[in-house]
């Protein structure tokens, strides 16, 4: 259930004799007016590889109306299951299940986690780069049988019924008009959205972090840093021998895939049998969370530890076709660094200093919605609501409202029928303002109506 302030189809906050009328606030409610800081958080200057497409660069209204629907279960045919539900802030935006469930099942991967996606060379997304971009990537589980049900294929409606469902709800009408200038909704609106809001997911205050704005350049020791940490930091950076060439594919600072890499020998699938597509991975930012392992790693779910994954690497278990050149010797045979019991320990506590704090817990990724499923837009805070006296017959009644919208002016003498005397768009600010005769008893208000569908 959605409401819009003080009226599904209506919002307005009234100014009677100059007092407001109180905004709701508290759980599930998004302030419009003041939209969080996506588009433009600071970045450490280290911080180079960015994916964003020239064509939906992040903005505070797109990412916003993004965070909505990651967190919407109505995505889904049977309103159970949202992105978030496979892709928790808890977890980095992973999962903890070795297979996510979705409205027909379980997913044939596990969950891949999303912070910081944004900052890496490669463009194509799952585990086997079948999405050529995040913008296609973020509807293919809407319309997928088994995760949210919208495939147009066994028994399932289309997206064009999601688009009917989303249409019919005044609050989308709302967000896409602030989004995007009317209130038409389309797959390729909902893509330019989610990718936005993921792409917005960021983590850079782990101690790596810390330690790193210290150093003229990653490769010295790290002020901040334990002798383990920085032994296992270089164990990480050099390249054998001497290193175990974990930078080869795992690109420091951002930790980011190498878009050349092949698999990594891991080819089970969950459930059995072989796979030799899976050639992507996340970040390797945030491996580990507050609660500890951000779920199974590799695309199986099937290591549980830091450590079995060292193992795996260590000595690298079988050969394939597709076997990523790096973990082969000369000669063709897998990788064997020889890594002793301590070089292990070593990079286990060099990886745990890639966690950072606020991704877990910033509110501006966090769910939108109540417990209870609702969600309330603000679109005229009554704090924000002000009248100036002129001193010349008039006054002017100002409000802060959402950039690019239409409010309506009305006025009325007793507060029951109200006449609309003036449309006013709010400048770049998000200011509407408008001169009033102020002569006899006359109240005002703004309004917003919801746009039609």
């Amino acid at each position: 259930m959605f409401t819009i302030i003080p009226s599904r189809i209506v919002a307005a906050l009234s100014i009677l004799c100059g007092v407001n009328f109180t905004a709701m606030a508290g759980d599930g409610v998004v302030d419009l007016t003041t939209l969080a800081n996506y588009a433009a958080q600071p970045l450490p200057a280290y911080i180079t590889k960015n994916n964003t497409p020239g064509g939906n660069l992040i903005t505070d209204k797109g990412a916003t109306l993004g965070r909505v629907l990651f967190y919407d279960k109505r995505l889904s045919k049977n309103d159970t299951i949202a992105c978030a539900s496979c892709h928790q802030q808890a977890h980095a935006f992973g999962d903890t299940a070795t297979a996510s469930t979705g409205v027909a099942g379980t997913t044939g991967r596990h969950g891949m986690r999303l912070s910081n996606a944004r900052f890496a060379q490669e463009v194509k997304f799952f585990w086997d780069e079948r999405a050529a971009s995040l913008e296609a990537q973020t509807t293919q589980p809407i319309q997928n049988h088994v995760e949210m049900g919208f495939s147009g294929a066994d028994g399932d409606q289309g997206f064009a019924a999601l688009v009917t469902k989303l249409t019919a709800i005044d609050e989308y009408r709302v967000l896409f008009a602030m989004t995007f200038g009317d209130a038409a909704i389309t797959e390729t609106r909902v893509q330019l959205a989610l990718a936005q809001f993921v792409r917005s997911i960021q983590s850079f205050d782990s101690r790596f972090d810390v330690g790193r704005a210290q150093v003229a350049n990653g490769n010295v020791n790290f002020p901040n840093f334990t002798p383990q940490e920085n032994a296992g930091k270089q164990l990480f950076l050099n390249a054998p021998p001497g290193g175990a060439g974990c930078q080869g594919c795992h690109r420091a600072p951002e930790f980011d895939i190498d878009p050349a890499s092949l698999n990594n020998g891991v080819i089970t699938q969950i459930g059995g049998g072989t796979d030799l597509t899976n050639t992507r991975s996340p970040s390797l930012r945030d491996l580990i969370g507050p609660s500890g392992l951000n779920g199974g790693l590799m695309h199986d779910g099937s290591f549980t530890s830091l450590a079995q994954v060292i193992d795996h690497y260590n000595l690298i278990p079988g050969n394939n076709a597709n076997l990523d050149p790096r973990l082969r010797r000369p000669g063709g045979q897998v990788q064997n660094l020889g890594l002793t019991a301590q070089q292990k320990r070593d990079l286990v506590a060099f990886l745990g200093t890639l966690t950072g704090s606020a991704v877990y817990t910033d509110p501006k990724w966090s769910d939108p919605f109540n417990a209870a499923g609702e969600l309330t837009l603000i679109v005229l805070p009554a704090e924000a609501v002000a009248i100036q006296n002129n001193g010349n017959g008039t006054a002017t009644v100002a409000c802060l409202a959402v950039p690019g919208f239409q409010y309506q002016l009305r006025s009325s003498t007793n507060l029951v029928d109200w006449t609309t005397v003036a449309t006013v768009t709010p400048d770049a600010n998000g200011v509407c303002s408008q001169d009033v005769s102020v002569s006899g008893t006359v109240f005002y208000r703004y309004a917003y109506t919801v746009p039609a569908p």
